[in-house]
């Protein structure tokens, strides 16, 4: 414990600055808030699947709730089941034991329905590719409406790429 408090004293503490200026976050999320709501008139439903990830994908969508993005405060929320939702954020290679499983929720998505692929190994299959455990990229397994990728990407990006295919959903 005395280790750190003088690592502490000598270096200070060592975090990340925040990714933007939050009066450009509150811009582009204000942004991102009207156009979403002139395309969908209402509120957006996800349901977000873990298809095998190592969740630094995950990490970055939970950014997304913080009150740093309020991504609530956008009209979008999370919902547990795939029949009240409106879109699946899939992050991740597909595993094998995990095909089915978003083939199933694919399924039980009511119509339109729009799938977007988060990060590199949801784009392409990243670091894991296709073997015998992994089905690869997303897209191998269901249709994707639209891919992010960054590994991982920033909770900015993530909410680009949703409007994104949101806008082509509805084009």
């Amino acid at each position: 414990m005395w280790n750190i408090i003088r690592q502490i004293a000598r270096h200070g503490i060592r975090s990340e600055a925040p990714p933007l200026d939050p009066d450009l976050v509150g811009a582009e999320t204000d942004r991102l808030q009207r156009e979403l709501l002139a395309i969908l008139g209402r509120a957006l439903a996800i349901r977000q699947v873990d298809a095998g990830s190592c969740n630094g994908c995950e990490l970055e969508i939970n950014a997304l709730g913080n009150p740093y993005y309020n991504i609530e405060g956008l009209g979008i929320k999370f919902v547990a089941s795939p029949r009240h939702a409106d879109l699946l954020l899939v992050t991740g290679p597909v595993s094998r034991n995990m095909a089915q499983a978003l083939q199933r929720t694919y399924d039980a998505t009511p119509d339109p329905k729009l799938v977007v692929a988060v990060g590199d190994c949801g784009a392409d299959g990243g670091i894991f590719g296709e073997s015998y455990a992994s089905c690869g990229r997303v897209a191998n397994v269901i249709p994707v409406d639209f891919v992010v990728t960054g590994c991982p990407p920033a909770p900015l990006e993530i909410l680009r790429g949703i409007l994104r295919a949101v806008q082509r959903g509805k084009a």
